[in-house]
């Protein structure tokens, strides 16, 4: 005699391993259905099909059996669907914008490679005294150190700076009037 949905699935609940894959076994084919219509997709029916067989055991101690085994099987199965939709929904706002601030990153890193790079061609057309200075503090050596390692007093580091950056603001007014 083949025993009933019911009865499987209260054994199963009870931990009976062979219930629960015989219960399995005969509805397996319509649940993956079921789920292949709930996603659209081959791939992500067989995901949720997987999740919701995995998940069962557990399940099935809830069962109250108030409904047939489908019945609540199905209901299982559409929840699921929703938890997983909601899941991807959350995932997709939550990166929504990302590729615009990854773009604004990359902007950003490709504007401070340009202003490097400008201030590096501009700073060889500087006297050596001044690009030397000035290679010093822009590596955040202070004025009485770099007046220490050049051989100069601080104050004529603080006048070697700003008249550094007097030329360089010159050389960059020099190239945007063009």
């Amino acid at each position: 005699m083949m025993a009933s949905d019911e009865d499987l699935a209260k054994a199963a609940a009870q931990g009976d391993g062979a219930a629960f894959a015989a219960l399995l076994e005969r509805h397996y084919d319509r649940l993956f259905r079921l789920c292949f219509r709930l996603t659209g997709a081959r791939a992500e029916a067989e995901d949720l099909c997987q999740d919701i067989c995995a998940a069962l055991p557990a399940k099935l101690r809830s069962w109250r059996g108030e409904a047939r085994v489908t019945t609540w099987l199905w209901r299982v199965a559409v929840n699921a669907a929703h938890d997983r939709r909601r899941r991807r929904a959350t995932y997709r706002k939550a990166s929504d914008g990302w590729g615009d601030w990854e773009a604004a990153r990359q902007a950003d890193i490709a504007d401070g490679r340009d202003r490097t790079d400008w201030l590096l061609a501009a700073m060889a057309r500087l006297p050596e005294d001044l690009r030397d200075t000035m290679a010093l503090v822009l590596d955040e050596v202070n004025h009485a150190e770099a007046g220490a390692i050049l051989g100069v007093s601080e104050g004529t580091v603080s006048w070697r700076v700003s008249e550094a950056k007097k030329r360089l603001r010159a050389l960059r007014a020099t190239e945007e009037a063009r």
